[in-house]
């Protein structure tokens, strides 16, 4: 029974990575030309998560920083901190961005389950004129009633947020790749 279990979730999500494949190779290409358009005008990305999805943007805020596979220079990729003095989560990544943002800047915002305060920071991005490229699950209501027609609404829709978390780090690595790519010149052929 344990061991059929353990099979059950490998299963699952292969599934979900193959629809995955379908739905986001589109969005995940537009965001990769979104992050790209906003580094080489001078812009910077900002990376935060809401909740354990903080550790995956905190994963790929290092990969762009450093390398994923290719050698090429530094991309300034900066990680919202989780904390900030007495504020935690989403006001602390707000008041971060009303600090450092500006114009012309890219939020890339990781949530798997829906962060009921998301507004705020939707709100703090509008206000200092930077994009969004939000990864989200299915509890994307609150998220998508405030982004704007600009930004990017990446949707894995699986009702198991581990799943969706697990596709999320997948897509994270694919934009990764996808920037670098662009960046670099390099073929289609990975």
């Amino acid at each position: 029974m344990t061991e059929a279990r353990i099979q059950q979730q490998f299963f699952e999500s292969a599934d979900l990575f193959y629809q995955a494949a379908e739905q986001l190779t589109r969005p995940l290409a537009a965001a990769a030309q979104m992050a790209v358009l906003t580094m080489t005008g001078g812009g910077r990305l900002f990376l935060a998560g809401a909740g354990l999805a903080q550790l995956d943007a905190q994963w790929a805020s290092q990969l762009l920083l450093n390398r994923l596979e290719q050698d090429r220079p530094a991309l300034c990729a900066q990680l919202l901190s989780a904390q900030l003095g007495d504020l935690q989560g989403v006001p602390a990544f707000a008041r971060q961005l009303q600090a450092l943002a500006h114009p012309g800047d890219l939020l890339i915002w990781v949530d798997p389950l829906g962060e009921p305060g998301v507004a705020e920071l939707v709100q703090a991005a509008r206000a200092q004129d930077i994009g969004i490229v939000a990864l989200c699950g299915q509890q994307d209501g609150r998220l998508r009633d405030c982004l704007a027609d600009t930004d990017l609404l990446i949707r894995v829709n699986h009702a198991r947020w581990p799943r969706v978390s697990e596709t999320h780090r997948l897509a994270l690595h694919a934009l990764c790749d996808a920037i670098d790519a662009q960046l670099l010149g390099l073929d289609a052929g990975v």
